[in-house]
């Protein structure tokens, strides 16, 4: 947990703990990354407005590094305007609380989030054309070269790769990928086919494996 405010980190930390889990607190973001290397965190709970840089930039530097890329980054922060939220999930965010906030609901969106995680895929190898993906190892390899994945963004693109051709609106990826949607909106399917878009398609902007059927949603499909 990265947070400045030594009274909101004393009042999330006892409910977490109170939950049953154990929590590390940095008042900063300065050694934060070193320490998630050495001793992998479950999840991160990120300020954005810290000393020592800001939870955006350490979320960004997260994604960037190989051994805890895969981690589960919750925003928690003052910051309450959409465009902030969007910036978050694009980032690389699993879910973006706001301040003030209540700490049942904190407890409960932190749980939601790791049990999205926590749930195993069938372990397959689905290749299609220059796109491969090994859900047994949560590999995604596009072109020949690994590209690091959020494990929601794996799970959302495994999703839709096994139903080829199949159209799926936002609330039915949101059922599918994210189980609990109580916290989750429509515009984060938006945000993670953005994400996807740029590490699988040669041009993102006129991708040609994850298309978007207007009115109605997103499709997976093949290129012949």
């Amino acid at each position: 947990m990265v947070e400045d405010d030594s009274d909101i980190a004393r009042l999330v930390r006892h409910h977490l703990e109170a939950a049953g889990f154990a929590v590390r607190p940095f008042a900063s973001a300065s050694g934060v990354l070193a320490q998630a290397e050495q001793e992998r965190p479950s999840l991160m709970l990120l300020d954005i407005m810290v000393p020592g840089g800001d939870g955006l930039d350490l979320c960004r530097r997260v994604r960037e590094t190989p051994a805890i890329a895969a981690t589960p980054v919750i925003f928690l922060t003052a910051r309450t305007a959409e465009a902030d939220r969007v910036l978050g999930l694009e980032l690389g965010a699993d879910d973006y609380i706001t301040k003030p906030f209540s700490p049942r609901e904190l407890v409960a969106r932190v749980k939601a989030v790791l049990r999205r995680f926590e749930q195993p895929l069938q372990p397959a190898v689905v290749k299609l054309d220059d796109i491969e993906i090994d859900t047994g190892a949560m590999i995604l390899t596009v072109r020949g070269k690994n590209v690091p994945a959020t494990a929601t963004e794996f799970r959302l693109l495994e999703y839709l790769a096994r139903h080829t051709g199949r159209v799926f609106t936002r609330d039915q990826l949101l059922d599918a990928v994210w189980r609990d949607t109580s916290y989750v909106t429509p515009r984060s399917v938006d945000v993670y086919v953005r994400r996807i878009r740029e590490k699988i398609e040669r041009d993102p902007e006129n991708p040609r494996y994850l298309r978007t059927v207007r009115g109605a949603g997103y499709r997976f499909e093949v290129p012949r």
